[in-house]
């Protein structure tokens, strides 16, 4: 974790451990780090008040919940403007199929991670939620084959 600013060692260690495995007690994550407990969760309670540490989570497994497909879109709007954004972000926070959303530089304004079950589903959703809304100009779209490295998994 070489992009943090002013953190030592040990906090980059304890960050490093807890992304790989956020179940980590604070026993097991003090042996980890060569503390002790209570030095360890004072540590680890400073990186969760200062919000670097946002939260927890689990990991589902999206194919065993039937979305085993992933697709990222490339969407363009046909004005860069407040309004068109504001609009196309609320449209995609209430799509369930959409898992990210950001906006980004370049040709397009935003990018997409959306999970479908198959590509009917996806075809549905392209047709039906991002071909309903008339700012959207262009759409691209890349079907995942394979994810050899996924930081979230």
């Amino acid at each position: 974790m070489q992009y943090m600013k002013d953190m030592d060692k040990i906090d980059a260690h304890i960050l490093h451990s807890l992304e790989l495995d956020g179940r980590l007690s604070n026993t097991e994550l003090a042996k980890k780090v060569g503390l002790s407990p209570s030095a360890c969760l004072r540590r680890t309670q400073d990186l969760e008040r200062r919000g670097v540490i946002k939260g927890y989570r689990a990991v589902l497994d999206r194919k065993q919940l039937g979305a085993g497909v992933t697709v990222f879109v490339m969407v363009g709007l046909s004005e860069h403007s407040r309004y068109y954004s504001k609009g196309f972000e609320k449209a995609m926070a209430v799509a369930p199929e959409v898992r990210e959303c950001h906006n980004v530089t370049g040709s397009v304004e935003y990018l997409l991670r959306v999970e479908v079950a198959d590509l009917e589903s996806y075809k549905n959703f392209h047709r039906d939620t991002l071909g309903t809304l008339s700012h959207v100009s262009s759409m691209t779209s890349y079907i995942t084959l394979d994810s050899p490295k996924d930081m979230r998994a």
